[in-house]
């Protein structure tokens, strides 16, 4: 289950004056669903109206409701070898979304997979959250506990030209669980059920169908 004091602890620091986000990478298909472009940037280059409309992006995926429509998923063992796609996940974190041959093929993976009709983007954003410790009655004390360095990736249909509207699904991988980064769990969030359970099925990962209670 997701604690909800996890996910309001990651959103509330997604402001432009507030932000740790590193870059951000995405790609653009066309009305066809095919692959339209790509871009890589690092995330301080972008105006701050760019930055306040590329936070609120990836802020719908963590601030989704969670155990609702932001669900909890494992990878088990057998999803976690080589060539997996946790593996890649693990690899795009380690270089904070810098490789472009990787994401060319994260994307090519995601587009094959999710099978979405019409034009859409894949967002992929790379943060490092600078866990501050807090005392037992949840005071911060301020000095460092942990880093966690995590990606978001949101999926939204094309409302202009390479105009992206709001996320119909994506992921926070690693979960946040307990302030700290779980690498053998993905939060998962999905607009609609269909979505949800696909991006489960491409990433290897298993729980609680989307389809369950909605």
């Amino acid at each position: 289950m997701i604690n909800r004091e996890d996910m309001l602890e990651l959103t509330r620091r997604m402001t432009p004056a507030r932000t740790s986000f590193v870059r951000m990478a995405g790609c653009y298909t066309d009305s066809g669903g095919e692959y339209d472009g790509s871009f890589n940037i690092h995330f301080l280059k972008l105006s701050g109206s760019e930055k306040a409309r590329n936070l609120a992006i990836a802020k719908k995926i963590p601030f989704a409701e969670s155990n609702e429509k932001l669900r909890e998923y494992r990878f088990p063992e057998t999803s976690q070898g080589p060539g997996s796609i946790w593996q890649m996940l693990m690899a795009l974190r380690e270089c904070g979304l810098k490789n472009d041959a990787l994401l060319e093929t994260f994307y090519d993976i995601l587009i094959e997979g999710l099978q979405i009709h019409g034009a859409y983007a894949i967002y992929m954003f790379y943060d490092r959250y600078d866990i501050p410790a807090k005392a037992s009655d949840k005071e911060r004390l301020g000095e460092s506990e942990e880093m966690f360095p995590y990606l978001i990736c949101a999926v939204c249909p094309l409302v202009g030209e390479y105009e992206p509207g709001n996320p119909i699904c994506g992921f926070l991988f690693p979960a946040f669980v307990d302030r700290s980064g779980d690498l053998e769990r993905v939060d998962i969030y999905a607009e609609r059920a269909a979505w949800g359970d696909r991006i489960a099925s491409i990433l290897g990962a298993k729980g609680r169908k989307f389809r369950c209670g909605l």
